[in-house]
């Protein structure tokens, strides 16, 4: 209860408001969602972007002029019954509030790189397009880190803050003395910690007015640790140009979300996945980012959320899909919805058909990297091939090349290659870090 009142707090907070800044004249057009949504077309590369500043305050705008639906942007439950429901005004205040608290109060500066060690919980929202609208490089990390993960990537990354639960902190505590760079820890608890602040206090007493940094298209703006498999985990460094990504007409259509939509992505917090399917790709169509905070997959909840709340879309990987085929249940026919994703790792074809004769549902496939975001898929609509990933999403070019970048016959086993000459595609990653 003492969490719920503080995001209560959160809540309240939007009341006071500051003068909104409008997206440019430029991005007011027709979208796929309606209401016009900005948009660029497939080989677009603005000079400057930013997703906090076009989009996220753009959808703000929408709602003061009456022109979106009454979902909210942010819908977050848990187990326990407690409830958060943001709309993109109280998004886009409190979103200002955390700006303030990264460079006023922490004293950090576009560039800079933060840690972000979080389970499902509003604020790693809050702290991303907070990130977002400073210039401040965001680090999502998974919650499964143990001291030595965090210290390696705490080291390489020279990070100069950290935001994680009081589960983590005692972790980065035992490592904090062999990290020089980090001057700034941030605790989202209902406790204190010594040496920690509290962010949720801080977001509630800081001052609600910000200005957007105007940042350029090809700006860094987040880091993705690689996995890991075959070494160290690397840092891929992406651009703006990765949120820019959504916009596109060709990357809208692997969902075709609406502004009515309500989408529920369950990847883990430290993934690419979670920042596109549960961040960019529903926010850049206005839909409704659905979280349950899940801080252990449990296939009756799945089952349990998904008649209870009126889910439209669902993006999981495959074994989420496994799981709950797997449950003894009378009936898996979801009342809302409509449309499933999946990706991450092997679907095998008798699981998506046994999925659609079970649901009446399709479950469509995408395939990504960390470098990447999402590079193919089956678009919605398109007809599934079982075994097959679907095609390359532009702006990617992608061929099965062999190991001397040959492009290789059809049927023939080789590497998948993405055309990064002449011309570099928004989306890839700016480099190894």
């Amino acid at each position: 209860m003492q969490r719920l009142m503080k995001f209560r707090v959160l809540r309240d907070i939007h009341r006071s408001r500051c003068g909104f800044y409008p997206a440019p004249q430029h991005l007011r057009c027709q979208s796929l969602s309606g209401a016009g949504a900005p948009r660029w077309n497939d080989c677009d590369t603005p000079e400057e972007f930013n997703f906090a500043g076009d989009v996220l305050d753009y959808w703000t705008q929408m709602e003061k002029e009456g022109k979106r639906g009454p979902n909210p942007a942010l819908w977050w439950v848990n187990n326990q019954g407690d409830e958060v429901k943001w709309s993109f005004r109280e998004m886009t205040d409190l979103t200002r509030r955390a700006a303030n608290v990264f460079t006023q109060t922490c004293g950090l500066q576009e560039g800079d790189h933060l840690a972000l060690i979080l389970p499902r919980v509003p604020e790693w929202w809050l702290v991303i397009v907070a990130c977002i609208r400073t210039g401040i490089v965001f680090m999502p990390g998974t919650t499964q880190m143990k001291a030595k993960d965090i210290l390696y990537r705490l080291q390489v990354s020279k990070a100069k803050g950290i935001v994680t639960t009081d589960t983590l902190a005692p972790e980065v505590d035992s490592v904090a003395s062999e990290c020089p760079a980090l001057k700034t820890k941030l605790l989202v608890s209902d406790h204190s910690r010594k040496g920690w602040l509290d962010f949720r206090s801080l977001i509630k007493s800081e001052s609600p007015v910000h200005t957007c940094i105007k940042s350029k298209t090809l700006d860094p703006m987040a880091i993705f640790f690689t996995s890991g498999t075959t070494g160290f985990p690397k840092m891929a460094k992406h651009s703006h140009g990765l949120a820019l990504r959504s916009f596109l007409p060709s990357c809208r259509k692997l969902l075709q979300l609406k502004t009515s939509d309500i989408l529920w992505c369950l990847s883990d917090t430290g993934w690419i996945l979670a920042v596109g399917g549960s961040l960019l790709e529903p926010w850049t169509a206005g839909s409704t980012v659905f979280v349950h905070h899940l801080p252990q997959f449990d296939p009756k909840v799945i089952v349990q959320t998904l008649f209870k709340y009126p889910i439209t879309q669902c993006f999981a990987a495959p074994s989420v899909f496994r799981m709950i085929l797997q449950q003894n249940s009378t009936s898996l026919r979801f009342p809302t919805l409509e449309h499933c994703c999946t990706g991450g790792e092997a679907l095998l074809p008798e699981e998506q058909e046994l999925w659609r004769r079970q649901t009446g549902v399709l479950l469509y496939q995408a395939y990504g990297q960390s470098e990447t975001g999402i590079s193919c898929g089956t678009l919605r609509g398109m007809k599934i091939k079982p075994g097959s990933m679907g095609k390359a999403i532009p702006p990617y070019d992608i061929q099965i090349i062999d190991d001397k970048g040959n492009i290789l016959p059809p049927n023939t086993e080789g590497n998948i290659g993405i055309r990064i000459k002449p011309t570099r595609p928004i989306g890839v990653f700016m480099c190894y870090e």
